[in-house]
């Protein structure tokens, strides 16, 4: 977007993964954004380029944006909730022993409060020129996968966060013009470092917070008649609290949400805020038996009660039956799978001796099977998913074709609210399938009462249950 509303401004993209950066310079990206594609190609070759050559473009770079991944750690203190800044670290080291001028180094990835300060610290002593000075920004993205063009277009707000020095100050400066050729100067926050990493982190926090929230009163709409759909109306309507984020489904995913969470709570446990830490950690979710949940647990929750559902309405066994799972993707018009409910859902079934046939149209076979074989936390990492699993090879299948998906399935799960699944042939699915012939809407995107009519047995999460289901809560 820089590149594009800057074109004065040369814009490198570096990448040491050389394969990524020759997708990026090819008519296939290596990522599916809408939106994406079009300005890539107004501005590659002007103004905007992609390269490997880490030494000489840090060198020659006034401003340096720093997007790694911080996944949570899977080993050692802090393991399942502290963040892992070791890539964060490793392009510290990177941009200080090629750095010959001053430069402004901003933190875009999700990190912990006072990651500048470390950073800081490991550039100054790894820099061979003591003249050189770095100054630390902290600006991170409120941007949504699907809508990231649009939400970098018109964002809500850009924050930027820096130190008080009159250096500080500068480089703030610096950054919000940068931003002020795009976006109204009333859109554009300034505040210390501190502010601006927390700021990200309760962010995402709050927004699962929500999702989780509506999610644990979709159990209880089911147990009483209720619909949830129309209670988040209800309750959105309320000025102080808003529609939005109030769709129930399946569960949440996404590179962000969970990780961010485990690491606001380890954070607080780190400064001394035992409650604040156990606040986030048990926030008012209950469960019947009256135990309170976590945020992250009510979203684990969430899939463990959908792959019950499916399990109990199918006569308490899905062993050797083929499932359609529409979708894989955590979101509609991304083809990110990262944390998506369809890793857990499909695990639920497949151990029940299910047959899972995928269908995504944005999600290739290779990541579906990286996806269900790699350890939890892994998706985060370079390499670090293992083989695939026989039992995981013998027992999932991903295909092209909704249709092929679906023939002689014993029922379709909507994991991924795909718009393109709306317009779709159910009749022509149903006389496909094995009767009698089920749908379990993860996402609540389907007419249902159209698919009763056609004589599908529907399950609509968070809504009144249809009587053929067996099980109830």
């Amino acid at each position: 977007m820089i590149a594009l509303n800057c074109p004065d401004i040369e814009v490198v993209v570096l990448d040491i993964n050389e394969e990524r950066i020759e997708a990026w310079n090819s008519e296939q990206l290596p990522i599916y954004e809408p939106g994406l594609e079009e300005v890539v190609r107004q501005c590659r070759g002007r103004n905007l380029f992609f390269s490997s050559d880490t030494t000489k473009h840090l060198a020659e770079a006034d401003m340096i944006f720093v997007s790694v991944n911080t996944p949570t750690k899977t080993s050692g203190i802090g393991a399942g909730k502290a963040a892992d800044l070791t890539y964060w670290e490793g392009a510290a080291r990177m941009i200080a022993a090629v750095a010959t001028t001053p430069k402004i180094v901003v933190e875009k990835s999700t990190v912990p409060v006072k990651t500048a300060e470390a950073i800081s610290k490991v550039l100054k002593r790894n820099c061979t020129d003591p003249s050189v000075t770095f100054e630390i920004l902290s600006n991170p993205e409120f941007l949504a996968e699907g809508t990231a063009i649009e939400d970098l277009r018109m964002p809500d707000r850009v924050l930027i966060g820096g130190g008080d020095s009159e250096a500080g100050q500068a480089a703030i400066k610096q950054l919000a013009w940068v931003y002020a050729h795009w976006i109204p100067q009333e859109r554009i926050l300034t505040t210390n470092l501190w502010s601006a990493e927390l700021a990200k982190l309760t962010a995402n926090a709050m927004l699962a917070q929500r999702i989780s929230s509506i999610n644990s009163i979709s159990a209880l709409c089911e147990a009483t008649g209720a619909d949830v759909q129309q209670v988040a109306r209800a309750i959105g309507m309320d000025s102080r609290i808003g529609s939005k984020f109030m769709n129930a489904s399946v569960g949440f995913g996404g590179s962000c949400f969970q990780k961010d969470i485990l690491n606001l709570c380890y954070v607080c446990e780190g400064v001394g805020l035992k409650e604040v830490a156990d606040y986030w950690m048990k926030l008012g979710l209950k469960q019947v038996a009256d135990s309170w949940m976590k945020v992250v647990t009510m979203n684990d929750y969430q899939k463990q009660r959908f792959v019950e559902r499916v399990i109990s309405a199918m006569f308490n066994t899905v062993a050797r039956k083929r499932l359609a799972i529409f979708g894989f993707a955590f979101k509609k018009d991304t083809g990110d799978t990262r944390e998506t409910p369809a890793i857990d859902v499909c695990r639920g079934l497949l151990a029940d001796g299910a047959k899972c046939v995928v269908y995504d149209p944005k999600v290739t076979p290779v990541q579906v099977f990286r996806d269900l074989s790699a350890p939890k936390f892994e998706w985060d990492r370079p390499h670090g998913w293992g083989k695939s699993e026989r039992h995981i090879t013998e027992n999932v299948q991903v295909v092209a074709d909704p249709y092929a998906c679906a023939e002689g399935a014993h029922a379709i799960c909507v994991l991924t609210e795909w718009d393109e699944f709306k317009g779709y042939d159910y009749q022509r699915l149903y006389d496909s399938m094995v009767k009698p012939a089920f749908i379990f809407d993860g996402r609540n995107v389907l007419d249902h009462e159209a698919l009763r009519s056609i004589g599908f047995i529907v399950y609509a999460l968070g809504k009144p249950l249809d009587p053929f289901l067996q099980k109830s809560y």
